[in-house]
């Protein structure tokens, strides 16, 4: 295994192009976009994805991204934020496994909030 190696980065790459309904009831959905890209100043990983929770309507409630252009700070700076309703903060992206984790931790905060699971 070479220096660096994020043995989780497979199980995400994996999951590129799945859609899985997350509620008994059917009406929540989370969706992978991941990809391989060539490592860049904004992309450090290597990776361009999109990792999102859907509403009964369609609605994004939760996304971790790397997706947009530069105009979300200076150019050349790593782009990884999430969505939460709204608001869009800074994601410090360590590992595909922490993103994962951290990804499905805001999955259930907001179900839990909206009354979707217990």
């Amino acid at each position: 295994m070479s220096e660096g190696h994020d043995p989780s980065l497979d199980t995400l790459l994996d999951l590129d192009g799945e859609v899985l309904v997350v509620d008994p009831k059917g009406s929540h959905w989370v969706r992978f976009v991941v990809t391989r890209v060539p490592a860049s100043p904004e992309k450090p990983h290597g990776l361009d994805y999109s990792l999102t929770l859907h509403g009964p309507s369609g609605e994004r409630l939760v996304g971790f991204d790397n997706a947009h252009p530069a105009d979300r700070g200076r150019r050349g700076e790593p782009l990884d934020h999430r969505h939460r309703l709204r608001t869009v903060r800074p994601y410090d992206y360590a590992d595909a496994a922490t993103l994962l984790a951290d990804f499905w931790q805001a999955v259930d905060t907001v179900l839990k909030e909206r009354g979707v699971i217990p």
